[in-house]
């Protein structure tokens, strides 16, 4: 239950229902939207939300939602009941336009659109059809609501007669209006008339004896007479006749019409149930178009998490007079459940207690509330308000004794599911009995488990909020320099009266204020100011933390996405290393095979007992890497160069060379200058060593050489023996620790590089980089580098004592 019965005109909600009903377009929709009511319902208020959302995505899309024509006829169905009754040419075109439109917003409904608009289409598709009653008043009416001639052939045929009848009789009329005109009896300007639908002649009081036929009516000033010639008299009698005789074959039709519609008069009520709903949810879409309402979360127990809320009555309001609204963000929820609310007069107090009542009474009507959409609602089974003055003369009761009787009423039938809402609490009495028995009753309604919004002045109130868990207090902020309220609510302080500063607004003498100033003594004074300290640096630290915490949020992001790098590195190189195994594995189970092949393959070229040992010693001396561990592509390529049978090929002539050649002559390979030695002949190629390298040549590309091979061997020790030489000095000389302080981030970066390849191939353990603190940007770059190599096995800050987080010592494996 809700309390009292006019919350509805204390909240404000009087005015959002009657905004509602103006934007509907038909009876229907304002008649619902008068019985719209506070529902519990969770899936019922999950599902009138639902429906307004969808609506307002289609108004904003434009998807052009069909809105025809919808007239309400229950009570002229309702009346056709009785046989021989019958629908009107009017009321059967309206009833024709109102299913038409049914038909319109069921049709509008694609596959597409009924997934994207669930809860419209559930709708939608519980209305009934009527499309042969359509199609019947489409055959009979035309689209000025006039029956068709074609809607029977005895119709079709008496408004010939009657077309007929009513050309002669003009041509007649009109040969007799001639004839009086030229004998003076009539005017020369006089035309016909009609007088209870015949065709009169407008005479002359003077010549009204002159004129044979039937006088029908005069003027009010009785100069004139109205005279259906004799000569017509027949003519007209006739129409009459035809007349009657259409109107009855018209009733005749409508009324075989109405006897086809009868049977579904029951569906044609439920019907009508249904389609003033689509005008409805139209309405209240448009309402939340108006107020940026947006679909909020909502859950089965209570809860209020909200976020941009907005006074739907202000906010139309204001944006009338081009003013801004200030938003309200507010929390009930777990040991903040109550809200207690404290500053000057005119801050803000009443106007954030009534946007949280007005707020959840929209949603639970199954409007779009006026908030984010990262909001978060919940249901609440009574809203109890106490707002302004409830003296009742008839009940003998006072201010004070109202508000006292509300109080009892809270705590009898208040629970975890009631939302209570107090303004001006404790007040209307002695202050410091008002502020006891106010303490006592907040403490009660806290042990219910009540949720509410309470505003006060009361400074024990504020104490008690502080220490009480489920309770907290809220402040509405002043600006102190101005003198004016913010209309902002802040959270977690108690706010002040400033009744000081308000009382030198307005003017009040200084001595006066002086001698209250002494009364409340320099300490209560000063509390104020206190208060607005700790409200700003409240907000300060805040704001630090909510930077912080994105900092943090956007570190953790990075950090997780490096992570996820490295996990698909290492999964890859034990992949590869894996199949590496694998094949190495293959080719060692096929080897014997593969030596016994190539062996016979030098016995039958009849190579030396030399060069068979070689190819034996090689083969080993690959097994031996094999079984170490090196399974790098090099030396799995080279073992399957040594093991892999040659395929045979068709004996060719064996081309001599211009110069032979011999094992063990000094040589050289067309297009180089290099000086091999000749270690095997096979055919027409030979194997030749260049250094510690062999490889296999055709005779054709060689020419004999009296160079000695012995000097490509010299330099290449040479340049070895410089290289070795150079390593030693920058070993001697490394340092465990670099100084990056200075440098930009990517040079920094590129330095580290550098340092922790030296540290690695010289096999340091650990390392010192001194990068110093700052704004610990260059500290963060470094970090993060270090956390993306796979030599650094950990990092940390250096002592206190030796630089702090000024320096980071890094472990390395």
């Amino acid at each position: 239950m809700n309390y009292p019965e006019n919350i509805e005109q204390k909240l404000g909600f009087t005015a959002v229902r009657t905004h509602v009903a103006e934007l509907c377009d038909n009876n229907l929709g304002k008649e619902k939207c008068r019985t719209m009511a506070f529902t519990t319902n969770y899936n019922l208020i999950r599902t009138l939300i639902g429906q307004v959302n969808e609506y307002k995505t289609i108004l904003n899309r434009g998807d052009a939602m069909p809105n025809g024509a919808v007239f309400d006829l229950r009570e002229e169905l309702e009346r056709t009941r009785v046989a021989g009754t019958y629908l009107t040419e009017t009321e059967l075109l309206n009833l024709g336009k109102t299913l038409r439109s049914a038909i319109e917003i069921h049709d509008f409904f694609t596959d597409e659109r009924r997934r994207s608009y669930p809860e419209l289409w559930r709708l939608a598709e519980s209305l009934s059809l009527f499309p042969d009653v359509v199609a019947t008043i489409d055959r009979t009416l035309d689209r000025f609501g006039e029956v068709k001639d074609s809607a029977s052939p005895q119709l079709r045929e008496l408004r010939s007669s009657l077309a007929s009848t009513t050309n002669s009789i003009n041509g007649l009329l009109s040969r007799v209006l001639s004839r009086y005109k030229n004998e003076g009896i009539l005017d020369a300007d006089a035309t016909p008339a009609i007088r209870d639908g015949r065709l009169v002649l407008p005479v002359s009081a003077m010549n009204k004896r002159r004129v044979a036929g039937i006088v029908h009516d005069e003027s009010a000033t009785g100069k004139t007479f109205f005279i259906e010639p004799s000569e017509i008299v027949e003519k007209n009698n006739k129409i009459r006749e035809l007349e009657s005789d259409i109107r009855r074959e018209i009733v005749r039709i409508l009324t075989e019409i109405t006897d086809t519609i009868r049977p579904a008069l029951p569906e044609l009520a439920a019907f009508y149930r249904i389609i003033g709903v689509f005008d409805f949810i139209r309405a209240k879409a448009l309402f939340a178009d108006e107020l940026g309402a947006e679909m909020p979360h909502i859950a089965r127990r209570p809860e209020i998490e909200w976020y941009g809320a907005k006074h739907p009555v202000l906010l139309l309001s204001l944006n009338k007079l081009g003013k801004p609204t200030v938003p309200l963000n507010i929390r009930l929820a777990g040991d903040n459940r109550i809200l207690l609310i404290s500053g000057p007069n005119a801050g803000g107090k009443s106007v954030c207690l009534k946007t949280v009542g007005i707020v959840q009474y929209m949603l639970q009507c199954g409007l779009l509330p006026p908030v984010y959409g990262n909001s978060h609602f919940g249901i609440f089974d009574s809203i109890f308000i106490e707002i302004g003055d409830e003296q009742s003369i008839e009940n003998e009761l006072s201010t004070y004794s109202s508000h006292l009787s509300n109080m009892k009423l809270f705590m009898q039938r208040g629970n975890d599911h009631t939302l209570v809402l107090i303004d001006e609490f404790g007040g209307g009495t002695e202050p410091q009995i008002g502020g006891a028995l106010a303490q006592a009753v907040l403490r009660k309604l806290n042990e219910l488990g009540v949720y509410g919004v309470i505003t006060t002045h009361y400074q024990n109130l504020k104490n008690f909020a502080n220490s009480t868990p489920g309770i907290v207090n809220g402040a509405m902020l002043y600006d102190r320099q101005k003198m004016q309220p913010l209309f902002q609510l802040s959270i977690g302080t108690p706010g002040s009266s400033f009744a000081i500063e308000i009382a030198k607004k307005i003017g009040i003498p200084a001595e006066i204020l002086s001698y209250a100033e002494e009364i409340v003594g320099s300490d209560y004074i000063n509390l104020d100011k206190y208060l607005m300290d700790i409200a700003r640096d409240r907000k300060y630290w805040e704001a630090k933390r909510d930077e912080i915490r994105r900092e943090r949020k956007r570190l953790d992001a990075v950090v997780e996405r490096y992570e996820a790098d490295i996990e698909k590195l290492v999964e890859e190189r034990r992949r590869i290393i894996h199949e590496a195994k694998s094949e190495a594995k293959e080719i060692v189970s096929t080897s014997n095979a593969s030596i016994e092949n190539a062996i016979h393959e030098i016995k039958r070229a009849q190579a030396e007992k030399e060069q068979t040992k070689l190819i034996r010693r090689q083969i080993d001396e690959l097994k031996q890497r094999l079984a170490e561990g090196e399974t790098d592509d090099e030396t799995i390529r080279e073992l399957k160069a040594r093991l892999r049978p040659k395929k045979k090929q068709p004996k060719k002539p064996v081309e001599q060379p211009v110069e032979s050649l011999a094992v063990g002559d000094n040589v050289t390979i067309d297009g180089s200058n290099s000086v091999g030695r000749i270690t095997a002949i096979d055919r027409n190629t030979a194997t030749v060593a260049i250094g510690n390298f062999l490889s296999t040549v055709k005779l054709d590309k060689l020419k004999k050489t009296i160079r000695k091979e012995t000097a490509t061997a010299a330099s290449k020790s040479a340049v070895t023996a410089s290289v070795s030489d150079d390593a030693r000095s920058r070993q001697l000389n490394f340092k465990q620790e670099i100084d990056v302080r200075g440098m930009r981030a990517d040079e920094a970066i590129q330095a580290v590089s550098y340092f922790i390849d030296d540290a690695v191939q010289f096999g340091i353990g650990e390392v010192r980089i001194l990068h110093g603190t700052g704004f610990g940007i260059l500290r963060q770059r470094i970090r993060e580098y270090l956390n993306a190599s796979a030599d650094v096995r950990s990092y940390r800050d250096e002592h206190i004592q030796f630089g702090g987080a000024g320096i980071t010592v890094v472990t390395l494996r």
